[in-house]
């Protein structure tokens, strides 16, 4: 398991990139619930965000590619709009206890 930040540092409706082992990742909360993606977008094998953290759309309910306004769902990272729609984020394995939130597996 690795380590990726304390409960409260990744407030609802936020965002939040990690990196571990020199893989890039992402992580959601949406509705109590994280959500943890690698951070790369199917479409061109990029990175998605184009600030540090900044995966939402405006509205907060989807991730968005910064690079060419791919969206998709935060539940299941399936691209919903843009050139990759039909492909999905690659999502990753996630704990969250009292002490943090983790990248499992």
């Amino acid at each position: 398991m690795h380590f990726l930040c304390l409960p409260n540092e990744l407030g609802e409706g936020q965002s939040r990139g990690f990196t571990v082992n020199d893989s890039s990742v992402l992580a959601v909360r949406r509705a109590g619930r994280v959500y943890l993606y690698r951070n790369r977008c199917p479409h061109r094998g990029i990175p998605l965000n184009w600030e540090p953290n900044q995966f939402l759309d405006s509205s907060a309910s989807l991730i968005a590619c910064s690079r060419h306004g791919a969206l998709f769902l935060i539940e299941s990272g399936e691209c919903v709009a843009g050139p990759c729609e039909g492909d999905q984020l690659t999502a990753l394995n996630c704990l969250e206890d009292a002490q943090g939130i983790w990248l499992t597996g």
